[in-house]
């Protein structure tokens, strides 16, 4: 029965056919698994905290106007007005800037050094994931002595480019600003405290002095528990930085708005949308190439109908009729699997490059999702096909048991 099922697949498949089962298969299997390796490989520039493709950002504050600075009424937001942004159908995230309710005098370099620059500064503090910075050293141990500090890029660039240079002071880098210790001297209505504070990175989007949150709300219950912290400005993540009603909310309530990095988040978006476009595209190939393989072995079982009713006849079950027919599904499918995973793998070594151009710390996902991906879908054709198979060779073996309807005369 085996030779005889084998002369059949041979005698009604040519090459030329089963070759081009087996290309379609591995095109669209290769265009599924490169989509879902590529989305786990770029989600690192979207998700890192100095990527260039964060999500979309604006930081809202209300506008001050002649009449606000004659009352002396500070410009802050209630709870209220903060929750209305958040139900807000642009808003995917928000969170108010928490501000510092203590005075805060700064003393950064040394005279040993020959370089000792002493000012008033405040903080100002919001959750992590707000965060465009590498967040590998931003931490805050309660109690500590030690404060990790977020600086603004702009700070340093208005120094060297305009203060350093009128004043003829030399530039200073990053790596220098992060080398020298803080002396700080925080002062409220309650307690006074000394800290030694370091800058661990730059921010390219928040204009303001961070501190980690933890410390922000230590401080304030600790320094000046009688004074309130109500917000001044609150960072929201948008889901369309171009949407219109964005600025509608804006102008009908008043506000301000710093938008940040639109043009990224609209990039981040349009990639998005690329990649799904190609994965179903993918997908949509695959469910094709399967359908015709399936479409020719049904056609293939229905032409040799007698063929395989003797067979059954003789005793042979449907599983030992279809093993042929199952056999050649599974190996189509396993070519496809092995060569689309090696294209796949082909395919990162040209982009990931590309990658650390573009993020000087990415790093690269393992192929974990491209094999896992291919698994599922080896899994379900191969389940789909056999399923298919044998209740294809259980309906021919009912038809030709069944015997045929007594004709009255």
């Amino acid at each position: 029965m085996k030779k005889l099922a084998n002369k059949l697949l041979r005698q009604n498949i040519g090459k030329g056919q089963l070759a081009g089962f087996i290309l379609a298969n591995i095109l669209g299997m290769t265009i599924i698994l490169t989509a879902v390796q590529f989305y786990f490989d770029v989600v690192p520039l979207f998700t890192k905290g100095d990527s260039f493709m964060r999500p979309g950002q604006i930081i809202i504050a209300k506008r001050v106007s002649t009449l606000t600075s004659l009352t002396g009424k500070a410009p802050t937001f209630s709870q209220e007005e903060t929750e209305e942004i958040g139900r807000q159908s642009f808003t995917t995230a928000y969170a108010p800037f928490t501000p510092s309710q203590f005075d805060v005098f700064a003393t950064i370099g040394s005279r040993k050094l020959g370089m000792e620059f002493s000012t008033e500064m405040f903080f100002e503090a919001i959750p992590d994931k707000f965060i465009d910075v590498d967040l590998s050293q931003w931490k805050y141990e309660p109690g500590s002595d030690e404060l990790p500090i977020i600086l603004p890029r702009n700070y340093l660039n208005l120094y060297n480019f305009g203060f350093a240079g009128s004043r003829g002071l030399p530039a200073i880098s990053e790596g220098l600003v992060k080398a020298v210790g803080i002396h700080l001297i925080l002062s409220g209505t309650a307690a006074r405290k000394e800290m030694k504070g370091h800058v661990v990175a730059f921010s390219k989007r928040l204009n303001t002095i961070l501190v980690p949150q933890n410390f922000m709300d230590e401080m304030n219950r600790e320094l000046s528990p009688d004074r309130s912290t109500s917000p001044s400005r609150i960072i929201v993540e948008v889901n369309k930085t171009a949407d219109e009603n964005i600025s509608k909310f804006l102008s009908d309530n008043n506000y301000d708005t710093e938008s940040t990095d639109a043009d990224a988040a609209r990039t981040a978006s349009l990639l998005k949308t690329i990649i799904t476009l190609v994965g179903t595209t993918g997908g949509v190939i695959t469910a094709l190439a399967f359908y015709v393989l399936l479409l020719s072995i049904f056609l293939l079982l229905q032409k040799h109908t007698d063929k395989i009713d003797n067979l059954l006849l003789m005793g042979y079950t449907p599983k030992a009729v279809g093993k042929p027919y199952n056999r050649l599904a599974l190996t189509v499918n396993t070519l496809a699997l092995v060569v689309s995973l090696a294209l796949c793998a082909l395919a990162r070594q040209h982009y990931l490059p590309r990658f650390g151009e573009l993020y000087p710390k990415f790093e690269a996902y393992t192929l974990v999702p491209a094999i896992a991906a291919g698994l599922i879908i080896f899994a379900l054709t191969s389940i789909l096909n056999h399923s298919a198979i044998r209740r294809k060779i259980i309906n021919v073996w009912h038809m030709h048991k069944t015997p045929p309807a007594s004709t009255k005369t």
